[in-house]
């Protein structure tokens, strides 16, 4: 295949989003396929291998790419911005459409849709917060966050890779934290503090041949793994510095509550209509499981959780890139025979 990767992105996680795009790269050369890499600048500007500006044509896909593989993270990569692009290219790419995208990237209004489902999806109790109510209705804010309890976290509802978290443990510095997160975004979120191991469960997509056999599994769970980390809690620095976290596969925790994982992993996966792969992070309290959160394109370096969940799975990294890319192109087949 001749695979065109997308890394980098104006996005707080551009860095994160570069060591994703090259791990990709070398994946997919060894596996024997062409790679062309497209960086995505801070400003938003596409350059090419040699540097220059890359030209998009409405229809005419992408310097000839079979499938498109965008390793982006966070907004303008990650939301369905890019996904939209892609799609009015006319060309095939790997992950979650358009919808599944910014139904994920946004806290809430996933939450909201695990809430709606039946029988609603366990979750820690949120709050959202949009700007202008917080600048109207400051009081009647502080009121409802107040009846989550203490500690509670307060972050952006759009970014990724624990930017802009705030750790509350004093009513008082609930206020400031709200102004930190709405600095970084329109939308914000306070959530529970939630107890127990955090697990996390990557999902592998399968073939549409698959999916339409009632008896066949609509996704594929890795084996559980269990975050360990010295801090407070999981923030950017025990995600990305050296030695910050273990990941120990599978997670301690109870066969039950394993098996558990899988299910609400493939489940959320499903509902909220995600393609190709997910990671979904899990709260385990004994045999208690809650959803904490879904990422459509998590951070995908050989040394990634996901690629360490697929990896303790059976799926080596090289084969796991190459099954994505695979199914990018079947649903882009698939989708090219609807008549709109």
């Amino acid at each position: 295949m001749r695979v065109v990767v997308l890394a980098g992105g104006r996005s707080s996680e551009h860095e994160v989003s570069l060591a994703s795009g090259e791990a990709i790269r070398e994946g997919l050369e060894a596996a024997g396929h062409e790679v062309v890499t497209i960086v995505i600048e801070r400003e938003g500007r596409w350059r090419g291998e040699d540097g220059r500006p890359v030209e998009l044509r409405p229809g005419e896909g992408l310097l000839g790419a079979d499938v498109v593989f965008p390793a982006l993270h966070g907004p303008y990569g990650e939301d369905g911005t890019v996904q939209g692009l892609l799609e009015t290219l006319g060309v095939a790419y790997v992950g979650a459409g358009v919808g599944a995208s910014a139904v994920c990237m946004d806290k809430v209004l996933f939450k909201r849709v695990l809430s709606a489902m039946v029988p609603p999806v366990p979750q820690v109790e949120y709050v959202g917060v949009r700007e202008e109510r917080w600048r109207v209705e400051r009081a009647e804010v502080l009121q409802e966050i107040d009846e989550l309890g203490l500690p509670v976290f307060v972050k952006p509802a759009h970014l990724g890779s624990s930017v802009g978290i705030v750790k509350v443990v004093e009513r008082d510095e609930v206020g400031d934290a709200l102004e930190r997160a709405l600095a970084n975004d329109e939308l914000a979120i306070g959530e529970a503090m939630a107890v127990g191991v955090e697990v996390e469960c990557g999902v592998l997509g399968v073939a549409r041949a698959q999916r339409l056999t009632a008896a066949a599994p609509r996704g594929l769970a890795s084996e559980p793994g269990e975050i360990r980390y010295g801090g407070e809690w999981y923030d950017y620095a025990a995600k990305y510095e050296p030695g910050g976290m273990e990941l120990i596969v599978p997670a301690r925790v109870s066969e039950r509550a394993r098996a558990r994982v899988k299910e609400l992993a493939v489940e959320t996966f499903v509902r909220v209509g995600c393609e190709g792969l997910a990671r979904v992070d899990f709260f385990v309290d004994g045999e208690a499981v809650i959803v904490n959160e879904l990422n459509t394109m998590p951070g995908f370096t050989a040394t990634s959780v996901y690629a360490k969940l697929m990896s303790a799975s059976g799926i080596a990294y090289p084969e796991l890139l190459e099954r994505l890319c695979r199914l990018g192109i079947e649903r882009f087949q698939e989708s090219g025979r609807l008549v709109y």
